[in-house]
């Protein structure tokens, strides 16, 4: 059944690739980015030409953006059946060396983004008595690594309010997942587009070489096993196409997509579900 799709961070990568992926499953796509008139002016206009989507200008740092573009969503639309929180930017560094502003901006984009758009779409989701939020996370959602603390951070956060609010929703009828990507090679990862680094240097400095050396080698291990595995993004926006077809209350809460991690994702996330099962029957029963 056709459905009505918002996704915001489509000028690129999984994005990108997930509006034209649910076009042509014929779908209804409003496909969300920044800078549709300059700097992703290109993008958006070959979007916009692909059956059943239209480009919309959001900034999910915004608040004023992202109520205007839900709320002309939905006077054009009448509903938004699902929304795919995919917009994010990426940070490394160690933790001492980011400027508190620096994190903050970070958590603008991964974090408190998905708050405003959970917050311009569940009024009409609720009302509906139907709906269906997929977030873009990271990893197998429980660890973190060096030089990413700052980062995962952001995006341990999301897993935690959907985590929270799927109970919360319930009742509604409304369904959160999470995906877990693991490494791919978009323009996130391939330095094409600049993350919010830590900007303190003489910080940074101070842990050298040994910091310098423990980065490098971790990065070249990521970025190793990335191509080992042939990652190709085309996979999350497979994943995501799946879940949208699934009949509805059946979808996991969590649905991670990484070869590389070879099911010690899939297996960290059963156990920490049966740990958390054992923890609630023993402070509630």
């Amino acid at each position: 059944m056709e459905k009505t799709i918002f996704i915001t961070g489509t000028s690129s990568g999984f994005g990108k690739l997930t509006a034209i992926t649910l076009s042509k499953a014929g779908h209804t796509v409003i496909a969300g980015m920044r800078g549709t008139t300059n700097k992703n002016k290109a993008v958006a206009e070959e979007l916009n030409i692909l059956p059943n989507v239209e480009v919309a200008e959001i900034d999910v740092t915004d608040n004023i953006s992202v109520s205007n573009v839900f709320k002309q969503t939905l006077e054009k639309y009448k509903k938004i059946d699902v929304l795919i929180n995919n917009a994010g930017v990426s940070g490394y560094g160690l933790v001492e060396a980011y400027s508190i502003e620096q994190i903050r901006k970070i958590f603008e984009v991964n974090f408190y983004g998905i708050i405003r758009t959970y917050q311009a779409v569940l009024p009409s989701m609720r009302q509906a008595k139907s709906g269906l939020i997929i977030n873009i996370t990271s990893g197998a959602s429980g660890h973190s690594l060096p030089f990413m603390g700052v980062y995962l951070a952001s995006k341990f956060g999301v897993e935690a309010i959907s985590e929270a609010i799927q109970d919360e929703l319930e009742q509604f009828n409304i369904e959160n997942v999470t995906i877990q990507p693991g490494v791919y090679p978009t323009k996130m990862n391939s330095g094409e587009k600049t993350g919010l680094n830590a900007d303190k240097l003489e910080i940074a400095q101070a842990y050298d070489p040994i910091a310098t050396e423990m980065f490098n080698t971790i990065g070249a291990g990521l970025f190793g096993k990335m191509e080992q595995f042939k990652m190709n993004p085309q996979t999350v926006a497979d994943g995501i196409l799946e879940l949208v077809n699934m009949k509805d209350g059946s979808r996991p809460l969590r649905f991670p997509l990484d070869a590389i991690a070879q099911g010690t994702d899939k297996e960290f996330i059963k156990n920490r579900a049966d740990i958390k099962a054992k923890w609630l029957a023993t402070y509630l029963k």
